[in-house]
């Protein structure tokens, strides 16, 4: 329970205001892994940057791995000429094994930081390895090139593919770029915001969970365009994923305040839209808030890496643009980058509320 004791005076009122939030804050989460998440997310930032997506995969490190044990047998047991209640016991099977393995990484992880405890070096580094962030700015500039030089960017298309699962072959610039601007928002999502307050709640078993439920979702999910196989990966996943989707569409709309020609009350506006928005499973309130910022339309229809055909909803505001180019591309990578500040700024915040030091280690 938490507990106020009545001072004298307005600062005494003050002080027990402090306290009390300080109690929430360590209610619903350790403040001692504040430090850890802030190093984290600058590891992955600056690395990202510097080395760029490994294999032209920008998700995170973590997500191939699972896509290394699952993803050969799991396109092999996810066929089309199956029922769907077939399909579905399938994906239960797939993801029950998969969330095994998973917690039993996040077991390992946390037996490893409890073993090699020296300045939480080796916690930061595990934490980042279920993080991205660096390495979207780096496709996605990459991309920015592409569509801002006659001359073509060799792996540039080709990242944005395999990171997004979508077959680019028969599509225009207008359609790579909004995968690209969408790709922005989803990783801050699943990929950063989500992995991290997981990580701040459960520790590494929390944050490596949820990393297991979101490498399979984006492997099987189909961004909800399913058969069956990828449905309990999603569910889950959504159980999971609702509030920090709600967390980062916050941040992005926050960005907008910051970003030349974007409205922070546009992005704001995408919370209380009836039409435009996005589904959660093609990317909730963070795309929503991402299209509505730069008063673009993003969604549309594409396939999959496997062929299956992806019918995304328009998200954005009502006679918004789909005909996007470099300069939509460049003010979202500008928003998603202070999208990234503001996780930093809240993190640390945090901190100050709960009364420790930023570089208590």
């Amino acid at each position: 329970m938490f507990h106020y004791t009545p001072g004298t005076g307005f600062g005494a009122v003050q002080n027990s205001i402090f306290e009390y939030i300080q109690q929430i804050h360590g209610h619903i989460f350790d403040p001692d892994r504040l430090p850890v998440a802030i190093a984290a997310v600058f590891l992955v930032s600056c690395i990202g940057i510097l080395t760029g997506p490994m294999g032209g995969n920008a998700n995170p490190f973590l997500w191939r791995i699972i896509e290394l044990f699952f993803g050969g047998i799991g396109g092999r047991l996810d066929r089309a000429d199956r029922t769907r209640a077939d399909l579905s016991f399938r994906g239960f099977i797939l993801t029950v094994t998969g969330l095994l393995i998973a917690l039993f990484m996040g077991k390992f992880a946390h037996f490893l930081t409890l073993y090699y405890p020296q300045w939480k070096i080796m916690e930061i580094f595990l934490l980042s390895l279920s993080l991205t962030a660096g390495a979207v700015w780096f496709a996605l500039f990459r991309l920015f090139q592409a569509l801002s030089s006659e001359k073509p960017l060799k792996g540039a298309f080709y990242t944005i593919a395999r990171s997004t699962r979508t077959d680019m072959s028969t599509s225009d610039e207008y359609t790579i770029t909004r995968i690209g601007i969408a790709m922005g928002a989803r990783s801050f999502d699943k990929g950063l915001v989500a992995p991290v307050l997981w990580y701040l709640i459960a520790g590494l078993p929390g944050a490596y969970l949820y990393m297991g439920l979101a490498a399979l979702s984006w492997r099987f999910g189909k961004e909800g365009f399913t058969k069956g196989f990828g449905q309990m990966s999603l569910t889950l996943e959504k159980l999971m994923g609702f509030v920090p989707n709600l967390l980062a569409g916050i941040l992005i709309a926050l960005a907008g305040l910051f970003t030349p020609t974007a409205r922070m009350s546009d992005a704001l506006a995408a919370f209380k839209a009836r039409e435009g928005t996005a589904p959660y499973e093609e990317g909730g309130w963070a795309v929503a808030a991402m299209a509505f910022a730069l008063n673009v339309s993003l969604g549309g229809a594409t396939k999959d890496l496997d062929g299956s055909a992806i019918k995304r909803r328009w998200a954005g505001p009502k006679g918004a643009t789909a005909q996007l180019g470099a300069s939509h591309l460049s003010r979202g990578i500008y928003i998603s980058m202070m999208a990234h500040i503001l996780l930093l700024a809240v993190l640390c915040g945090a901190i100050v509320v709960s009364g420790h030091d930023l570089l208590d280690f």
